[in-house]
């Protein structure tokens, strides 16, 4: 028994038990019945009772058993269950009139009575409810034959029976017309019932197989105890209480328990929706004759033969017993009745006429039959897919001629061949264990399977085949179809989503399996396994110069270059740009140290390799390569060594370029501590500790402060406002790994500045704000030019008293877009200063192309002005060029009074540092700003506040005996108001 069937027993093993209780309870009241009345019940008065109204309980019971059951079940049966119960009730009621008039009474039933008008109303509704239970037919020739059949049936027995019996009745009963008639009604009732019983009982519907089993089971026990009943034999000598009424009984009992018991066994059907239209559910085939539907409950397999068989020769057995019958009047030597010959005839034409609707029948079937061949054989030999049926020993019985133009085979060549010498040798294995499988599994379960393999054409190709694989008498058929093109566009859709579009080396994701790959499975924890990440350096430089098609074909040279030099094991990849990696195998070498050795000397080749010059076009490119080197450790994962790899190239190109690196431990150290404090300056511009400073601009010559500069500072938890060297590199950090924080502190500084400096000018202290921005942050998306003018307008500052102080170019960014942007801000009114003059590669391209303004000499040269001559010299020829060109200068990191005085002496015109005053918060700023200016050295103000001693004493000059000077100089103080602490 296979796992459903199993779980199904085992569900209906409690309903099966309760039926057995009922079965074996009916069986005792109908056994106890049966002796009662073969004893005599002991008594006559209670043989009369218990024949009467034992009997009339007995069909009450199933009456209302009948009737509870229709009302309490929804369903199309209804009516027939409704209409047992009033068949039922009308016997109940036949037999309490006889037993008022034998018990109660005490005196003979007379004839006719009420009690034969109830028993003839038990049949009728009886017949009807047959017909409700049973497949009722749709078609007008199906009701004409189910007619027929049930008047071959009716037809014989009533030959049968008028030959035997019912002659000999209607002779002795002759001379009352009322006695005649109701001994003829009883039997002729009784036949009709037999009939309908016989001819639906092929018919019954499979909904409820077992319930219709018992109702027939119940008339027919009912139907044989009438026949005995009306026979002459019987009924003259036959007395209430005596065995014929066990039968009676038990049939109603039985009637009265086929609902209910057949619910409790689980087989009852009528759980199913109510079908309104009443008609039985039927499989309409294309001829518009019906067939019996399914039934879910599996039978035997002889049940439905046989019952087909008998169905079959229902009407051939009718006319037989009808022959019987009129045979027996002949061999008896009586004289044939009228009544036999005429339903002899009927029979005999009913029997012609359906077997004519049968012959019509078979020809539509047998037409209908040979246009679904037709039909079916258009397909198969018109489908572009190869049908091939093979039987169980492998040998193909039929191939439809569609292999011609699949395989490039003749169907007549392929037919009688082992299906085994067709398949590629590598997949037949394969397609064996699945044909095997396939038919060891249950086909209710599995009753396809999908198969694919390589299939020899004739020309001696292998062509991809998909079959379907379903059975066919034992063996299978094949459905196949070539899908050669599709494997094809598969296996190029796979390499084209592994390799890299340009080079054709494996990408990222083919790289990062096969480092996994290295890592496991026999290679695990082999330290020999390395990863080097190449990065080309100068090639953005080679996209700018000659355009990014030579760009590409530079990386196609290098990623051959790179392939050529790697080993037949070892894999390289393209990552992305100009980034590229290779993955060297291990060799299980245990001599670490040897292996380090080889693998750098493997990268230090390569290095060469992609730095040779490459020939682009008829011009000699040059580019170098970084190459960082990782070697695996037991237990890292592919994504960790490819990130030390990438780590230790990074460090090669910060060692300057060109270079292998190998990677330690502390790299990672050094990027999670980044990694840290670019968290912290996340959290600090989020949690409001930023401050804005303000350090004031000098004149040279009068100590007026004519602007002031703005400066942010990172005050942390501990009150600590960070150095502007701690908060640049956090910044910088910040910028390289979160470029959108970084854009965000910018646009926070350059409110906060406008904000600030429209407050102080609205009281009164009109010093333009000098805000520093770097050149990428200018020519950035995020910073329109709209978004300067409306934050001057919003605030209300004048776009005088704004002054952006450009950073030091970066090379990458382009020198147009950085001149229309600050072109574009010089018509607002914004002024443009340079920093950091004398310092950058490209200060003096940019002061030759941008529109500047103010040009801010770099501190490196402020800060030895005074000790070395080759610096003043150098920064004395800059400040020349600056007053040439019409510009202001300012000195960044005046510190001391002699600086001050020597670049007063070089023509410089302003001044910013420790020696006039440090940053100051937003009180101390506006103090100063009241204050207006600042002492200058070498005036007389600064001559007497020097003096003092409150901003410090010039140098002073001392000559020695021996005629040498020397020169003492006084402590330095500053003017700063908002001391810095360190950190």
């Amino acid at each position: 028994m296979s796992a459903p069937g199993a779980l199904l027993a085992r569900q209906q093993v409690p309903g099966s038990g309760g039926s057995l209780l009922s079965q074996l309870a009916l069986a005792l009241i109908c056994g106890g019945y049966a002796v009662g009345s073969a004893l005599g019940w002991g008594s006559a008065q209670l043989a009369l009772i218990m024949g009467d109204f034992g009997l009339a309980a007995a069909a009450l019971i199933a009456a209302v058993s009948c009737f509870l059951y229709a009302r309490a079940r929804e369903s199309r049966f209804r009516p027939a269950w409704l209409l047992f119960a009033v068949s039922s009730a009308m016997a109940a009621c036949g037999n309490a009139v006889w037993g008022w008039y034998e018990v109660v009474l005490d005196s003979e039933v007379p004839s006719p009575s009420f009690a034969d008008f109830f028993f003839l109303c038990f049949a009728p509704p009886a017949i009807v409810g047959l017909l409700v239970l049973a497949k009722r037919p749709v078609t007008r020739a199906g009701w004409v034959c189910l007619a027929l059949d049930s008047w071959l049936i009716g037809g014989s027995l009533l030959t049968l029976s008028w030959s035997l019996a019912l002659a000999h009745t209607t002779h002795f009963q002759a001379e009352s017309t009322a006695h005649a008639a109701l001994s003829l009604a009883y039997p002729l009732l009784d036949i009709a019932l037999v009939s309908m019983v016989l001819a639906l009982h092929f018919r019954r519907s499979n909904a409820n197989r077992t319930a219709i089993n018992t109702a027939i089971a119940a008339l027919a026990m009912t139907v044989l105890c009438d026949a005995l009943f009306t026979s002459p034999l019987l009924r003259e000598n036959y007395r209430s209480g005596q065995l014929l009424d066990a039968g009676w009984f038990a049939g109603s009992l039985l009637l009265a328990y086929a609902p209910w018991g057949a619910r409790r066994a689980g087989q009852w059907g009528e759980g199913a929706p109510y079908n309104r239209g009443g008609r039985n559910p039927v499989t309409r085939n294309q001829g518009g004759r019906n067939s019996p539907g399914r039934s879910p409950v599996s039978r035997s397999p002889g049940s439905r033969p046989i019952g087909g068989s008998l169905a079959a020769l229902t009407p051939y057995l009718a006319a037989a017993v009808c022959t019987l019958g009129i045979l027996y009047n002949v061999t008896e030597g009586r004289r044939v009745d009228r009544v036999v010959v005429l339903t002899g005839c009927t029979v005999v034409l009913a029997l012609v006429v359906r077997q004519g609707i049968m012959l019509l029948d078979n020809i539509s079937l047998t037409q209908e039959l040979a246009q679904k061949e037709n039909h079916f054989r258009s397909l198969v030999q018109g489908s572009s897919d190869v049908i091939m049926i093979a039987a169980p020993t492998g040998i193909l019985r039929y191939v439809s001629p569609a292999a011609s133009g699949v395989y490039g085979r003749d169907a007549e060549e392929l037919i009688g061949s082992e299906l085994a010498s067709l398949i590629h040798a590598e997949d037949l294995g394969r397609v064996v264990h699945e044909v095997r499988r396939f038919l060891a599994a249950p086909p209710a379960e599995e009753p396809t399977t999908r198969i694919e393999c390589r299939f020899k054409s004739g020309t001696g190709e292998w062509l991809n085949v998909e079959s379907t694989v379903n059975r066919h008498q034992g063996g299978l058929i094949f459905n196949c179809r070539d899908v050669t093109e599709r494997v094809r566009l598969q296996a190029q859709l796979q390499h084209n989503a592994e390799h890299d579009p340009l080079t054709d080396l494996p990408n990222r994701a083919l790289f990062t399996a096969r480092v996994r790959q290295a890592l496991s499975g026999r290679r695990v924890g082999d330290p020999g396994t390395a990863v080097l990440y190449i990065d080309l350096d100068g090639f953005k430089a080679v996209n700018d110069t000659i355009g990014h098609q030579a760009g590409d074909e530079l990386l196609i040279q290098a990623a051959r270059r790179l392939q050529d030099s790697v080993r037949a094991g070892d894999t390289a990849a393209r990552l992305g740009g100009d980034e590229f990696a290779a993955l060297i195998v291990g060799e299980g070498s245990r001599d670490q140290a040897a292996r380090e050795c080889q693998v750098h000397e493997i990268a230090d080749r390569l290095r060469l390799t992609l730095s040779q010059p490459y020939r682009i076009d008829g011009n000699e490119v040059r580019v170098a390569a970084s190459i960082g080197v990782a070697f695996a450790e037991p237990g890292i994962s592919p994504t960790d060594l490819m990130r030390n790899a990438d780590l230790a190239m990074y460090r090669a190109k910060a060692g300057g370029k060109d270079r292998v690196e190998l990677y330690a431990p502390q790299m990672q150290a050094e990027v999670v501590r980044r990694t840290e404090l670019a968290t912290r300056l996340r959290t600090a511009l989020h949690e409001g500790e930023f401050a804005l400073l303000h350090q004031p601009v000098v004149n040279l010559t009068s100590g007026r402060v004519t602007s002031v500069a703005a400066q942010a500072r990172w005050r942390s938890t501990q009150g600590i406002l960070f150095t502007p060297a701690e908060f640049l590199r956090v910044a910088d950090t910040a910028d390289a790994q979160e470029g959108a924080r970084t854009a965000e502190l910018g646009r926070w500084l350059l409110e906060e500045a406008v904000e600030q400096a429209a407050e102080r000018n609205r009281a009164g202290h009109e010093v333009p704000v000098t805000v520093r921005l770097s050149a990428r942050r200018l020519v950035d998306k995020s910073l329109p030019l709209g978004s300067v003018e409306g934050l001057l307008t919003r605030h209300g500052l004048p776009s005088g008293s704004l002054i952006i102080e450009l950073a030091d170019s970066d090379p990458r960014i382009s020198f147009e877009k950085l001149e229309r942007r600050l072109v574009a801000l010089r018509r607002l009114g914004v002024r443009i200063a340079l920093d950091g003059f004398g310092s950058g590669y490209a200060a003096i391209n940019a002061l030759r192309r941008l529109p500047i303004d103010v040009l801010k000499l770099d501190r490196g040269l402020v800060e030895g002005v005074v000790e070395s001559a080759r610096l003043h010299k150098i920064t004395s020829g800059l400040l020349r060029i600056a007053c040439d060109l019409g510009m202001q200068s300012v000195a960044d990191g005046v510190d001391v009074p002699e600086q001050v005085i020597a670049l007063r002496a070089m023509g410089c015109t302003h001044g910013q540092g420790m020696a006039f005053s440090g940053p100051l918060d937003e009180y101390r700023l506006r103090r100063a700003l009241v204050r207006g200016e600042y002492p200058v050295p070498g005036g007389t103000a600064a001559l007497s506040v020097l003096a003092g001693g409150s901003g410090g004493s010039l140098p002073v000059r001392h000559v020695g005996a021996n005629g040498s000077e020397t020169i003492t100089r006084p402590p330095l103080r500053s003017n700063s108001e908002t001391p810095v602490p360190p950190t």
